[in-house]
């Protein structure tokens, strides 16, 4: 295998400069331009001929960071590159995994058979919003956990008698996962969605009174789920609640949700950019390391399950 070349698009290029200083690498030369109607122009400045490109590209809204990685993806497959890899951080339309209702598209699977059909060789993504997508692709694709960078700043806290309590059944597993790396009891929220971006808890399962909690889950997005556990959580008597989330979408009044939550902290990844002064409570931690050595292993056809938790 030829060298490897790390391109961004415009979806987080500062994840993607980290990721490729953990490389000791510069990141390609690649012109990203608008026309005046507002199409998308793509040029690679530099030869990929017969090279392992890694293209860095979270798919979050707008839809035009989706439509973005495919243009590069076809740029490259046009300059003759031997491989091409999308990194994604954030795997965007995740939510729409399954026909839940009549009439409804599965997005999830369709954006899969997009990135397949505009010529990608390889996906590497952070923490899906369920495994089975990982099914929906037709080429290899890995799927990499944040678990460790968050655990490192749960870990840093030092925190006594700790409960993980998973927000829906979804999370069980890596809400178990996590117990098990703290010595943690678990506890999950039984909850009804009202609408789409509403939930209402029915039940808690498992004990938090008088303990320091901590809310796990995948992504934020508006807030609803986090905040609607976290008030009964302390409405049951914890003494802290702490939330770790992979994917911080905030999207509407999430921040403010989050503000006036009995929530002391919530940490999340830079998958998708996002600026702390926004929302005071909110730490993030940085994932460059974990999908920087993924890329180095497979550049090099090293094993990467060394790296999943």
């Amino acid at each position: 295998m030829n060298h490897l070349k790390i391109i961004t698009g415009s979806s987080n290029p500062s994840l993607a400069e980290r990721i490729a200083k953990y490389l000791q690498l510069e990141l390609c030369d690649v012109s990203l331009e608008r026309f005046g109607d507002g199409e998308i122009r793509a040029k690679v400045n530099e030869n990929i001929r017969g090279v392992d490109v890694f293209l860095v590209q979270s798919t979050n809204p707008p839809a035009e960071n989706l439509l973005e990685l495919l243009i590069l993806i076809d740029t490259c497959f046009r300059a003759s590159a031997e491989r091409i890899t999308c990194v994604i951080p954030y795997y965007g339309y995740a939510r729409q995994d399954r026909k839940d209702q009549p009439r409804v598209p599965i997005s999830a699977k369709l954006v899969a058979k997009l990135i397949d059909t505009a010529g990608a060789n390889r996906v590497l993504t952070l923490d899906l919003h369920s495994a089975q997508i990982q099914g929906f692709f037709d080429i290899q694709a890995d799927h990499l956990f944040a678990a460790p960078v968050l655990l490192e700043r749960i870990t840093d806290k030092n925190i006594i008698e700790p409960t993980i309590v998973c927000p829906d059944v979804g999370s069980i597993k890596m809400g178990r996962a996590f117990a098990k790396r703290l010595n943690a009891d678990l506890a999950i929220v039984d909850k009804r969605r009202s609408d789409k971006d509403k939930t209402e808890v029915m039940n808690l399962i498992g004990d938090v009174e008088g303990r320091n909690v901590v809310i796990l889950d995948d992504m934020i997005a508006s807030g609803s789920t986090l905040v609607e556990a976290a008030n009964e959580i302390h409405r049951r008597g914890a003494k802290t609640i702490i939330a770790c989330a992979t994917h911080a979408i905030f999207s509407g009044n999430a921040c403010e949700r989050i503000m006036d939550s009995p929530m002391h902290e919530v940490v999340v990844t830079n998958s998708i950019p996002f600026d702390t002064n926004r929302c005071s409570k909110v730490r993030v931690q940085d994932v460059s390391q974990i999908l920087g050595e993924a890329i180095q292993r497979i550049h090099s056809n090293e094993s990467v399950s060394t790296l999943f938790l």
